[in-house]
């Protein structure tokens, strides 16, 4: 199962580690038998058969019982000359899947046998001159499988926590996403209460005004009982997007374009360099969903330069044509970045649902010159026909 598991890349590499310590014991089996004293001869085929076995049991076994493996190439070192390249590249083999505290015991007795051999079979300078070789390859191959494991794990590593960033800001986007339906609901709640409870009103005025018809109380009395049904309903649903604590304080009313000056003045007081042009003649004839929209729009784009360009001039425009224009542009503060204020990065993404729900279009980041600008365009003529009352209406074509 081990084998049918693993990739073209694994395979490679095994062929790859087989054929270096082939490659290895060949070259020491070489050595041996030109070094060998007058009258000793050493069986070749023997030696090259044994060495082949081991190679194919480091193919097999290497990596998924490295330390079995590597001891037993220290034992099979007795066996042949050729089994020495194989227990090497068995201990490069360790040294890249096992910790350095099971890798360099086994090395070192790997190596301790071998430097015995030698004192057994040699003496003098080629004892010295064999045991130092050996040495610095046993040295090159642990060491190299050592950073081998090390740079493995610092990439698993940093793909660990790529991967947990990007969860985490997934998910920190739909948070964003869902807290800022939520205010939207909550809004539209307050709205539509107050829409459908006039609806109520006027209604319940018709269906028991002294002149009015009979035929046309009874239709009265029918759309006020239906206002009081979708109140009921409304509330139910809307309900459990609130989570207001008992006795906390109620919310405050909700803005509009009119209080865009108040707002520029606002950051104006507490240092900012804000400059506002508005060519909207009558800011109070916007119907008031776009309003609203359009205020938590600028109010986003002074906080963000706030935090990532404080002291930077901030030029706010608002125009009204077929669209209601709303565009903050902030120059970048010269010298180097200043440490910013922390935020979560996701008020862009609350503003991209409020246009969307518009049917506007949002576009924000930097410009040729290196400043930065946030633009949306929402819709009048859409907000009007979503149904803001008939004055309301009448307010958007004298707008247009």
């Amino acid at each position: 199962m081990d084998l049918l598991r693993r990739s073209w890349r694994d395979w490679l590499g095994d062929l790859g580690a087989v054929g270096a310590a082939m490659l290895l014991g060949w070259v020491l089996l070489q050595g041996t038998v030109e070094d060998l004293p007058p009258g000793e001869t050493i069986a070749v085929r023997r030696d090259v058969l044994i060495g082949a076995s081991t190679c194919v049991f480091l193919l097999l076994f290497r990596r998924r019982h490295p330390v079995a493996v590597a001891v037993t190439m220290v034992f099979a070192q007795w066996a042949a000359t050729t089994t020495l390249g194989t227990a090497a590249i068995a201990m490069y083999s360790l040294a890249m899947l096992r910790p350095w505290r099971i890798a360099l015991p086994i090395a070192g007795a790997s190596l301790a046998l071998i430097i015995g051999l030698f004192w057994i079979a040699e003496a003098g300078e080629d004892f010295l001159e064999g045991s130092v070789i050996f040495a610095l390859i046993y040295a090159v191959l642990v060491t190299t499988g050592m950073l081998v494991r090390s740079r493995r794990q610092l990439i698993a590593s940093l793909e660990e926590r790529a991967r947990a960033a990007e969860t985490e800001q997934r998910l920190r986007v739909e948070e964003a996403r869902l807290l800022e339906r939520e205010r939207l609901a909550r809004e539209m709640h307050d709205v539509l209460a107050h829409r459908i409870s006039l609806l109520a009103v006027h209604a319940g005025a018709l269906e028991f005004g002294p002149g009015t018809p009979e035929g046309q109380r009874e239709a009265a009395g029918v759309i006020r009982r239906s206002a009081h049904e979708a109140m009921e309903d409304l509330r139910e649903v809307i309900g459990v997007l609130r989570d207001d604590a008992p006795g906390a304080d109620p919310e405050r009313p909700q803005p509009t374009l009119a209080d865009v000056p108040g707002l520029v003045e606002e950051s104006r007081r507490a240092g900012g360099r804000v400059t506002l042009e508005q060519n909207v003649p009558d800011p109070d004839l916007v119907p008031s969903r776009v309003g609203r929209h359009a205020y938590r729009i600028v109010q986003e784009g002074l906080t963000n330069a706030r935090k990532h360009a404080p002291g930077a001039d901030v030029r706010v425009c608002v125009g009204a044509g077929a669209e209601l224009d709303v565009e903050i542009v902030n120059a970048m503060p010269p010298g180097p970045p200043s440490l910013p204020l922390p935020g979560s990065g996701t008020g862009l993404v609350g503003l991209a649902e409020r246009v969307a729900l518009l049917g506007g279009t949002l576009e924000h980041g930097r410009t040729g010159d290196g400043r930065f600008r946030l633009r949306a365009r929402l819709p009048l003529r859409a907000a009007h026909g979503a149904g803001t009352g008939g004055k309301g209406g009448t307010h958007g074509s004298e707008l247009l």
